[in-house]
C-alpha cells in the first residue's frame, strides 16, 4: 500500500509540473512574446546563410587546389556567392520584418488563433535544403467548459468524541493538522452560464491528532484504545492517509470575457460557495512517538491498522475569494471501527485552488 501510495503521489506531482509549464507558456504568451520569436528566426537566417557560405567556399577551394579553375575564376566564383547569399539574406528578413509589421498593426491579434497562417524559411544551396523553419498554429477552442485545478489545502484537525468536548479532548487543538493535496476537473452546468459548476477529481488527505499528557494508542485485537505511557513523551502523533474523490458543487459570479475568436468565465477574484462530499480509502495508519529513554532520544514509528476503517467517507464546504477558501470537512465514517466510543475526525482550514 505504501508503494502505491508512493506511485500515485509521483503521478500527482507529475500533473503539477505540467500544470506549472502550462502557466509558464502562458505567461510567456501573446504579442510581444510572437514578435520576440520572429527575432530570432532573423538571427538563424544570416547565421545558416553564412553557414552555406562557407561550404561554397570551401568546394571552390577544392576546385582551385586541384587545377580546375584558376585563381581568377575561383575569386570571381566567391564574389558570386557572398552576394548571393547576402541577397537571401536581405529578402528573407524583409519577409519576416513585413510579418512583423502586420503582427504590430492588427490591435485584434491573439497568438494561435489563426489555424491557416503559416510561416516557411527553407535556407540551402542548390538542391539541398539546410535548414527549414515553419510555425503553425493550432486556432483555440471557442468555449472551454472544463477546465483543471492544482488543490492545496492545510489546517487543523481533530476529532468529535461521542460524549466529550473540544476542551475535554485528548488531542492537541493547535498541534494536530491536516494536509491535502489533489488534482481537480471543473466543469460548468449550463451552457451559457458559469454560476453553477461542478468539482470532481482525486486527493491524498493527511490527517494528524497529536495526543496531549503523555497518552498513546494501543491496539488489542479489535480494540484500540488510549492508554498512558510509562515514560515522558516528547511527542505522541497519530496519522492516518487516505486517497479519496471529491465532488463538489460550486456557485458563484464570474466575468464573461467574449473575443472574436473565444469566449472564457473568469473567477479570480470573485466570491465563491462550494458544498459536496467525498470518499475513498485509508491507505496507511502510523504512529510516532518521540521519548528519550537512558538518555537516548528515540523515536518510534508504528505502522499498523489501528483498527481504523478502512474506507472514509464525508461531506465538506468552502467559501471564499479568487484561488482561496475557508475550508471545512467533517468524516461521516468513525475513525476506528467496531469501538464502544464513537469518534468522527473533523478539520478546519485554508483550501486553494489554482488554475
Amino acid at each position: 500500500m505504501i508503494k502505491l501510495t508512493n506511485y500515485i503521489v509521483a503521478v500527482l506531482l507529475c500533473l503539477i509540473v505540467t500544470q506549472a509549464n502550462a502557466q509558464d507558456s502562458l505567461e510567456i504568451s501573446g504579442k510581444q512574446a510572437e514578435l520576440a520569436r520572429f527575432e530570432s528566426y532573423k538571427k538563424q537566417v544570416e547565421q545558416n546563410e553564412k553557414d552555406a557560405l562557407k561550404i561554397e567556399i570551401e568546394g571552390i577551394n577544392d576546385k582551385l587546389d586541384s587545377g580546375a579553375i584558376t585563381n581568377e575564376e575561383a575569386d570571381k566564383l566567391k564574389q558570386e556567392a557572398a552576394e548571393k547569399r547576402a541577397l537571401n539574406i536581405k529578402n528573407k528578413v524583409a519577409i519576416i520584418d513585413n510579418q512583423m509589421a502586420i503582427i504590430e498593426r492588427d490591435d485584434n491579434w491573439e497568438e494561435n488563433t489563426i489555424s491557416e497562417n503559416r510561416i516557411a524559411i527553407t535556407i540551402g544551396g542548390g538542391e539541398k535544403e539546410l535548414l527549414g523553419i515553419k510555425g503553425k498554429r493550432t486556432p483555440p477552442k471557442y468555449d472551454i467548459r472544463t477546465t483543471n485545478q492544482l488543490l492545496v489545502a492545510a489546517g487543523f484537525n481533530n476529532a468529535i468524541i461521542e460524549g466529550q468536548s473540544f476542551n475535554s479532548s485528548p488531542y492537541e487543538n493547535l498541534g494536530s493538522g491536516f494536509i491535502e493535496l489533489g488534482w481537480n476537473w471543473q466543469t460548468r452546468l449550463a451552457k451559457n452560464s458559469n454560476f453553477a459548476r461542478i468539482k470532481y477529481g482525486f486527493s491524498f488527505q493527511w490527517n494528524k491528532l497529536n495526543l496531549k499528557e503523555d497518552q498513546f494508542f494501543v491496539q488489542n485485537g479489535d480494540v484500540t484504545s488510549i492508554e498512558k505511557s510509562p515514560v515522558e513523551l516528547k511527542k505522541s502523533e497519530f496519522r492516518t492517509t487516505n486517497l479519496v474523490f471529491p465532488v463538489y458543487f460550486e456557485f458563484g459570479p464570474s466575468n464573461k470575457v467574449e473575443k472574436k475568436r473565444t469566449v472564457r468565465y473568469q473567477t479570480w477574484d470573485k466570491f465563491k460557495f462550494g458544498i459536496g462530499g467525498f470518499g475513498g480509502i485509508r491507505l496507511q495508519t502510523q504512529q510516532k512517538l518521540k521519548y528519550k529513554e537512558d538518555g537516548d532520544r528515540v523515536k518510534q514509528k508504528t505502522r499498523r491498522s489501528y483498527n481504523t476503517s478502512p474506507f472514509v467517507y464525508g461531506v465538506g464546504a468552502y467559501v471564499g475569494v479568487g484561488d482561496f477558501a475557508l475550508y471545512a470537512k467533517y468524516d461521516l465514517n468513525p475513525l476506528f471501527k467496531n469501538q464502544d466510543v464513537k469518534q468522527n475526525n473533523i478539520s478546519l482550514g485554508i483550501r486553494m485552488d489554482f488554475d
